[in-house]
C-alpha cells in the first residue's frame, strides 16, 4: 500500500518545480520583451520622427480614438505597441489583406504589433469555431496570416503572435473577467457586441463576455492601441469606459474601414458570394469578381473598387516600390492608376468600366495569391491542418425507397401462380386459387341455367 506521507512529500518538490520554472518562465518572457525594445530601437522606423511614424499609422484609417495615447507613448518609448485580433472561425478570405496591409504599415512605423489568434473567442461567439476545432483553426490562421504578409514583402521578425487560450484561461485573467461582468450591465455588453457577435433571438450568454474578454485582452497583452475594423467602434468604446474602472489603463484605438464584398454590403467568412478565399483558384477567382456587383459609374458599395483602393494599390507600394495599379483596355490604351481618387473619377464618368476593371483586378490579385497558395501547395503542414480545422462535411446518407407492393398483376412482377393450359396451375399461391378438378366441375355446374330461367 502506498505511504501518503511519501506521496505528500513528492507533491511539495513538484509543486516547488513549479514555482521555479514559473520564475524562470518569467525571466525569460521579460529579457525576450527587453531584447525586442532594443531590436525595435534600431529597426524599421528608427528613423523616423514621431510625427512620420504617426503619419504612417494613420494612413487609410477611418477613424482614431484617442490619439494622444499615442503621442506620449511615442515621447516615452519611441515606439507604440498596437494588437490586431481576429477570431479563429471561417476560412480567412482575401479581406484579411486590409489589415495584413495596415500591419505592414505599423511596422514600417516601428511598431511592436501583436497578433490574437482568438480561439476562445471564436468559440463563444454562437459556436462559430466548434471547440474541437478551436485549436487547429487557430494554428491554420497563423499559417495563413504569416503568408499574407510574406505575399507583399513584410519581414515578420517584429511580428508576435499570441494564442488566447495562452492566458485567457489562467486564474488573474478570470477574476478580473469578472471583476468586468460586475461592474458592466447587461445592456451595454449586448450593446458593445451587436456588430461583431452574432446575434440570434434566444442568445447565449457567451456573446455577453465576449466584449468584456476583448477589451480586458488589451491589458494582458500589454498594449497601448488596439486596432481593428470600424465594426468594433462599440467594443472599443466599451473598453476606454470600464478598465479605468477596475485600475487599468485607458488605450488609443485605430479603425480601418470595412470593405465591401463582391456582393456589396460587409465581406464575410460565411458568405461565400461575398469573399475569395485565398486558396482559391485562378478560375475560380475569375468566376467570382466576373459575377461580382459593381454597376457602372457606381462607386458606393463597389466591392471591386474598394479592393483595388485597400489591397491592390497598397500592396503594390510594398511589392514594387510605389502604388500602381494598371488596367488594360482592347481597343484603346491602358489606364495607369498610382491613386484611388482618378479612378473613382473615371468610373464615374464611364472612362473605366466594369468589363475592363474586373479582369485587371483578377489579373492583379491572382498574382498577389500565387505565392501564398505555392507555400501551400510546399508545407504538408499547413495541408494536414487545414484537413483538420475544416474537415469536409459527413456525406448524407441517401434515403432507402421503400418498395411498393403493386400486386401480383403488375406487369413485370414475380409471378406467384401460373395458369397451365390444361387448366390447372403452379406456383406458391397455388392453394388459395385452384379449386381442384371436382370442386371445378361443382363450379361449372352452378352455372349453367335451368330450364324456365333463360
Amino acid at each position: 500500500m502506498a505511504d501518503p506521507v511519501a506521496i505528500q512529500d513528492e507533491i511539495a518538490v513538484i509543486e516547488k518545480r513549479i514555482e521555479e520554472l514559473q520564475t524562470q518562465l518569467k525571466d525569460a518572457k521579460a529579457r525576450l520583451q527587453q531584447s525586442r525594445e532594443e531590436s525595435l530601437a534600431s529597426g524599421p522606423g528608427a528613423h523616423l520622427s514621431p510625427e512620420d511614424k504617426m503619419a504612417l499609422i494613420k494612413v487609410n484609417l477611418q477613424e482614431v480614438l484617442n490619439p494622444e495615447i499615442m503621442d506620449e507613448a511615442l515621447k516615452k518609448q519611441g515606439h507604440l505597441k498596437v494588437y490586431w485580433g481576429t477570431a479563429t472561425t471561417g476560412r480567412p478570405h482575401c479581406g484579411y489583406f486590409v489589415p495584413i496591409l495596415k500591419i505592414a504599415q505599423f511596422l514600417a512605423a516601428g511598431c511592436h504589433v501583436k497578433i490574437l489568434l482568438a480561439d476562445i473567442h471564436g468559440f463563444l461567439d454562437n459556436l462559430k469555431a466548434p471547440i474541437e476545432l478551436v485549436k487547429f483553426r487557430a494554428e491554420y490562421y497563423r499559417f495563413t496570416i504569416t503568408a499574407l504578409l510574406k505575399a507583399v514583402n513584410v519581414p515578420i521578425d517584429k511580428l508576435e503572435f499570441v494564442l488566447g487560450s495562452s492566458y485567457e484561461l489562467n486564474s488573474d485573467y478570470t477574476m478580473d473577467l469578472l471583476r468586468l461582468a460586475s461592474i458592466t450591465s447587461e445592456a451595454a455588453a449586448k450593446k458593445a457586441g451587436a456588430e461583431v457577435v452574432k446575434q440570434t433571438e434566444n442568445a447565449p450568454l457567451s456573446g455577453l463576455i465576449y466584449p468584456l474578454m476583448q477589451a480586458l485582452d488589451e491589458q494582458y497583452l500589454d498594449v497601448d492601441v488596439q486596432f481593428g475594423g470600424v465594426d468594433q467602434r462599440k467594443i472599443f468604446a466599451l473598453a476606454k469606459d470600464v478598465l479605468p474602472k477596475i485600475g487599468y489603463k485607458e488605450r488609443a484605438h485605430l479603425m480601418n474601414p470595412m470593405v465591401p464584398g463582391l456582393q456589396g454590403g460587409k465581406m464575410s467568412a460565411s458568405d461565400p458570394d461575398s469573399k475569395i478565399d485565398v486558396l482559391d483558384t485562378a478560375d475560380a477567382v475569375k468566376r467570382k469578381l466576373k459575377k461580382a456587383f459593381a454597376p457602372p459609374k457606381v462607386v458606393e458599395e463597389n466591392g471591386v473598387l474598394s479592393f483595388v483602393e485597400y489591397v491592390l494599390l497598397p500592396a503594390g507600394a510594398l511589392i514594387y516600390g510605389s502604388p500602381k495599379f494598371v488596367v488594360q483596355r482592347r481597343d484603346a490604351e491602358p489606364l495607369v492608376y498610382t491613386d484611388i481618387k482618378q479612378m473613382q473619377d473615371d468610373y464615374v464618368n464611364d472612362v473605366l468600366i466594369p468589363q475592363d476593371l474586373k479582369p485587371a483586378v483578377t489579373d492583379a490579385l491572382n498574382k498577389l495569391l500565387e505565392p501564398v497558395q505555392r507555400e501551400f501547395q510546399a508545407s504538408k503542414e499547413w495541408q494536414e491542418i487545414e484537413t483538420k480545422a475544416y474537415p469536409p462535411p459527413p456525406a448524407e446518407k441517401k434515403k432507402e425507397k421503400k418498395k411498393k407492393d403493386k400486386g401480383a398483376f403488375h406487369p413485370g412482377a414475380a409471378r406467384k401462380v401460373e395458369a397451365k393450359a390444361d387448366g390447372h396451375v403452379e406456383g406458391v399461391d397455388k392453394d388459395k386459387v385452384d379449386v381442384g378438378t371436382e370442386s371445378g366441375e361443382k363450379a361449372i355446374e352452378g352455372l349453367t341455367l335451368k330450364e324456365g330461367e333463360a
